[in-house]
């Protein structure tokens, strides 16, 4: 659980800031990550503010910012070495604190929730060439030290690659997910669930796996588990994917995350329906998924700067 309250700020602007973090946990479904990221944005603006005024703010007040108190607000942030994107998303956090609180006062928040934040060039996601990923996947168990372990990580890369999930989603699975459904029901960030079909591919690595474990896979317990039998810890997935990629002279972006973006790109190559991967990922927004789009636009050209005889 996030810590809601701050001890450093007045009283009044503490409790308000507990409860707008309470509100996204409990009716917008916010992961435990993003509360406590947004609850350090926004405690770090209401302390900068009770400094620039010369004393403690009151929620209404908050509300009322003005434009010369943001600028002054972003200036020391960029002047601390926070970066564009970082600031950007706090005035976002800002931005929502100050809707609540405006909301609960009955005050014209048009200044703050109108203000721009600054322009940044988003990084694009760096997936595997299609060899890499398959290759990555028939390298990954290589130096495992039992069979079963091996049979473990592959699966995992596995359903990585092939359905498109996040790391802590697949680890989140338990024994009721084997035999692997024609349809997987995932629960992602903020708690959203979504419906992934399941490759014939991944099902066989997971039933692989389940056969060479020498641990009982109850009900509700972890599929995937290590070496003593409790739950795997990410960083054993992302070490192994390490040794692989250093054995197949991948890039340091082959993490296990870029078997997500693999996944997408690949996708999107193969002519399917951005909508369509947009709920395979399980992204809340259109635009975080177009990112793909850009990729593949630039794999393209890096092809055809390659191969046309004038390039």
């Amino acid at each position: 659980m996030a810590r809601l309250s701050d001890p450093f700020l007045a009283p009044a602007l503490g409790a308000a800031l507990a409860q707008w973090l309470s509100h996204l946990q409990a009716l917008e479904g916010a992961s435990v990550n993003t509360v406590e990221a947004y609850r350090r944005d926004v405690a770090r603006y209401l302390k900068f503010l009770s400094a620039h005024s010369g004393g403690d703010q009151g929620i209404a007040a908050v509300a009322r910012t003005t434009q010369s108190d943001l600028r002054a607000w972003m200036a020391e942030e960029r002047a601390r070495g926070l970066s564009a994107r970082s600031l950007a998303r706090a005035l976002s956090a800002i931005k929502g604190f100050t809707a609540w609180a405006a909301d609960r006062t009955n005050t014209d928040a048009t200044t703050v929730l109108s203000a721009r934040g600054p322009k940044f060039r988003r990084k694009l996601p760096r997936p595997l060439s299609e060899d890499g990923a398959a290759a990555m996947l028939t390298e990954i168990g290589t130096d495992a030290r039992e069979d079963w372990i091996a049979a473990r990580d592959t699966a995992i890369a596995t359903l990585l690659y092939g359905l498109g999930l996040r790391i802590s989603e697949a680890l989140s699975l338990t024994g009721t997910d084997h035999p692997m459904p024609p349809t997987l029901r995932i629960t992602g960030k903020g708690g959203k669930t979504r419906p992934v079909p399941v490759i014939p591919a991944a099902a066989e690595a997971v039933a692989e796996y389940v056969r060479l474990c020498p641990y009982d896979l109850a009900a509700k317990d972890p599929l995937f588990r290590g070496a003593r039998g409790g739950p795997v810890n990410p960083r054993l997935i992302q070490a192994a994917m390490e040794r692989a990629r250093l054995r197949l002279g991948l890039p340091a972006t082959a993490t296990p995350h870029a078997l997500r973006h693999s996944f997408a790109t690949h996708l999107l190559s193969a002519g399917g329906d951005l909508r369509a991967i947009q709920e395979l990922l399980g992204h809340a927004s259109l635009s975080t998924t177009q990112a793909y789009t850009a990729v593949d636009a630039a794999r393209l050209m890096e092809v055809y700067e390659k191969a046309h005889p004038r390039a």
